[in-house]
């Protein structure tokens, strides 16, 4: 089960990767393959909670316009 988390994880964040550049949710995408990676890695936990926190800025930046 780890191994398909892993592999799964990495294809997610590939296809978000591809997606940016074409039309696709690639960010989302991005961010679910660090959320299953984030169950095995550290460094893929600091990311995601990266992402998001950039995230939540952006829409509070953009709300307030």
């Amino acid at each position: 089960m780890k191994i398909l988390k892993i592999a799964g994880g990495f294809a997610l964040i590939g296809f978000g990767v591809v997606m940016l550049v074409t039309p696709g949710p690639g960010w989302v995408a991005i961010g679910l393959g660090l959320t299953l990676l984030a169950t095995e890695y550290a460094w893929a936990r600091h990311w995601r909670d990266r992402l998001r926190d950039e995230g939540t800025r952006l829409t509070h930046r953009i709300g307030r316009r």
